[in-house]
C-alpha cells in the first residue's frame, strides 16, 4: 500500500514538473513535423493513384495501385538515370572521404610553413557561390574534353572545403602519442593515417560520406549544364525531362519523384544515428 502511494505521488510530481514552455515547444515541433512530412506523404499518395483520382486530395487513395511504378520502371531511360546517379554519388563520396581526410590529416598533424594560409585559402572557397564557379568549371571541362561525360559531372565535387574542414577538426583530437608510437614501430605516414588515425574519426567519416552522397544524389544544376545526351542524365535531371514529357500526368511525375526520393529516405533511416552523431560532434569540435 505504501509503495503504491509512493508511486502515485511520484507520477503526480513528474506530471506537475512538466513546464508549460516545454509543452509549447513540443507542440510547435509536432506541428512543424506535420507540415514538413505532409508534402512527402502527398507525393507517395499521388503516386499510388490513377489519373482519375489525382485531384482527390485524400492522403489514402480509394483504390491504391502500383501500375504507375511498373510503367516508370519499365522505361529503360529511368533505370539508366538511376544508375548514373548511383555511380556519380558513390564515386564522389569515395573521393571526398579519401582526399578530404588526407588533406585534413596533413593540416592537423604536420607543422610546415604556410599551413595556416593553405587552410584559410581552402575555407575561403566556401564563401564563393556555386553559380559563380559554373563558368570556370564549364570552360575547364570544354578545354579538357569532359563535356557530356561522367568525369565532367563528378570532378567539381571530388574534394570539398567543408569535408577538409570537418576532417581537420576531428584529426586534431587524435592523440599525437598514438601516432608517435606508430612511427617508432616503423610505420610510414600513409599507413599511420589509414590504420591509426582514420578508425579514430569514424563518426566524422560517416557524416561526411552521408552528406556527400545525399548532396550528389540530389544535384541538379551542374549535371544539367555539363550533360547533353539523355543517356548521361542523372536522376534529378532526367526526372525534370520526364516531367516535361508527361505534361499534366501528375501521377506519373509523382511516381518518378517518389522513386528518386526512396534511396535518400533509406539512407537517412538506416544511418540516422550516424548523421546525428556526426553533426553533434562536428559542432563540438568546431
Amino acid at each position: 500500500m505504501t509503495a503504491t502511494a509512493a508511486t502515485s505521488s511520484e507520477l503526480k510530481h513528474n506530471s506537475s514538473s512538466i513546464r508549460p514552455d516545454r509543452i509549447l515547444i513540443w507542440t510547435l515541433l509536432f506541428i512543424g513535423g506535420v507540415l514538413m512530412i505532409t508534402p512527402l506523404l502527398f507525393m507517395f499518395s499521388t503516386s499510388l493513384k490513377t489519373a482519375s483520382q489525382v485531384y482527390d486530395l485524400r492522403l489514402i487513395p480509394a483504390a491504391p495501385t502500383f501500375d504507375n511504378y511498373i510503367k516508370v520502371l519499365s522505361d529503360g531511360r529511368f533505370v539508366r538515370w538511376f544508375l548514373n546517379s548511383t555511380l556519380v554519388a558513390v564515386c564522389v563520396t569515395l573521393s571526398n572521404v579519401f582526399f578530404d581526410s588526407l588533406v585534413g590529416y596533413t593540416l592537423a598533424k604536420f607543422q610546415f610553413r604556410g599551413r595556416y594560409l593553405i587552410f584559410i585559402a581552402i575555407l575561403s572557397t566556401l564563401m564563393i557561390p556555386t553559380e559563380m564557379l559554373v563558368i570556370p568549371w564549364y570552360l575547364m571541362s570544354a578545354q579538357l574534353g569532359w563535356i557530356d561525360s561522367y568525369w565532367g559531372i563528378m570532378f567539381p565535387g571530388m574534394m570539398t572545403a567543408f569535408g577538409t574542414f570537418l576532417m581537420k577538426q576531428f584529426f586534431e583530437t587524435v592523440p599525437d602519442d598514438f601516432l608517435e608510437a606508430a612511427r617508432v614501430d616503423g610505420l610510414n605516414e600513409f599507413t599511420i593515417w589509414w590504420k591509426i588515425a582514420m578508425p579514430m574519426v569514424a563518426p566524422a567519416i560517416s557524416a561526411l560520406a552521408i552528406f556527400t552522397f545525399l548532396g550528389n544524389w540530389t544535384a541538379f544544376f551542374w549535371p544539367l549544364i555539363v550533360t547533353n545526351s539523355r543517356e548521361l542524365y542523372t536522376l534529378p535531371v532526367g526526372l525534370s525531362s520526364f516531367a516535361v514529357e508527361q505534361s499534366i500526368q501528375w501521377e506519373m511525375i509523382m511516381t518518378g519523384a517518389a522513386i528518386a526520393t526512396i534511396p535518400t529516405l533509406i539512407v537517412f533511416l538506416v544511418l540516422q544515428r550516424y548523421i546525428v552523431r556526426g553533426v553533434m560532434l562536428a559542432g563540438l569540435k568546431g
